[in-house]
């Protein structure tokens, strides 16, 4: 397996970002281990809030999050998914797999020894990190959904989401155009530029070095591997591998009975509908004190990043 490293200087001086960098080795099926990127900030007996991100960003999105956490006792531990910010990167796009991403973020929990985790999972960080709980159910004390959904491709979703992804009779899929259009681009373009998405699903406009801070893992294309490949691993079918996935992951989160808080903006059409999807399934999800935190879109850590700090900081602590 032929891996690649962003330069550190790619990292140097970006805004609101003063966090140290740490580093695990993980593992994931049948692959040599690779270097995670890790932020873990604040005191290390405090209680395990893991913070997962999508696509196209790393762990610089919760950099608005995580300091509200450290101010609530909490210890924040946020990872560079593998392709993906300081972690490393394989080079060839089929290195990259559904349970390799949930596998490699399993290797990092046990490898810390994680215990009574708060999960927050937001974009495909929810299908990672849901399936990262099922496997690991005992490490794991309660869920934050934001903006996130699960790849399932079920019958039952029909109409119930604002972007449609699901089967229809025995052999066809009704699939929202737009989400179409995303995956094409990002298999055809030649130059993936993440801030372009980034900014896109903002409410409010982001300053231009912020903008470069997400760009900052990805200065040539022999890095960009995995950013083009995960759109690419978007189960569109019943019969994809990362749906049968989904749906596995879907059966132990019908049997959770942990504490499960959807926290959506109201301004994200990509996940519209599945935090009523959650808490209709997810018994844990009864009586919890479910947010719509207004004026955000789909990356809400962007655009109400505080909010979701004390949102969580309260479940997690009662207050």
């Amino acid at each position: 397996m032929d891996v690649a490293r962003t330069p550190d200087e790619q990292f140097a001086d970006l805004p609101g970002f003063p966090f140290a960098p740490h580093y695990a080795e993980v593992v994931a099926e049948d692959l040599e281990p690779v270097r995670m990127h890790y932020l873990d900030e604040g005191p290390a007996d405090g209680p395990v809030v893991l913070l997962l991100h999508g696509q196209p960003t790393w762990s610089y999105l919760y950099r608005k999050v995580i300091p509200v956490l450290v101010e609530a006792g909490l210890r924040a531990i946020a990872p560079d998914l593998i392709g993906f910010g300081r972690s490393d990167k394989p080079t060839d796009h089929t290195d990259y797999t559904v349970a390799r991403h949930v596998g490699w973020v399993q290797s990092l929990v046990t490898g810390l020894d994680l215990t009574d985790v708060t999960l927050v999972a937001q974009d495909w960080g929810g299908p990672i990190g849901l399936s990262v709980l099922a496997a690991e159910p005992d490490r794991f004390a309660r869920v934050v959904a934001a903006n996130t959904i699960l790849h399932t491709a079920d019958p039952a979703l029909a109409d119930r989401l604002t972007w449609a992804v699901n089967g229809t009779g025995e052999s066809r899929v009704v699939l929202e155009e737009a989400l179409v259009d995303y995956l094409l681009y990002t298999q055809r373009a030649p130059v993936l530029v993440p801030s372009l998405f980034v900014g896109a699903a903002t409410t409010n406009p982001l300053e231009p070095a912020v903008l470069a801070a997400y760009d900052a893992p990805f200065p040539d294309r022999r890095l960009t591997a995995g950013l083009r490949q995960m759109t690419a691993l978007l189960p569109l079918t019943r019969n994809d591998v990362g749906a049968r996935l989904g749906r596995r992951t879907m059966r132990a989160l019908e049997q959770l009975e942990k504490p499960f808080l959807t926290c959506y903006s109201d301004g994200d059409p990509a996940t519209r509908g599945w935090e009523t999807v959650f808490v209709e399934r997810v018994p844990g999800a009864q009586g919890q004190p479910h947010r719509t935190i207004a004026g955000a879109g789909h990356f809400l850590q962007e655009d109400a990043g505080e909010e979701l700090g004390r949102t969580v900081a309260a479940f997690v602590t009662g207050g």
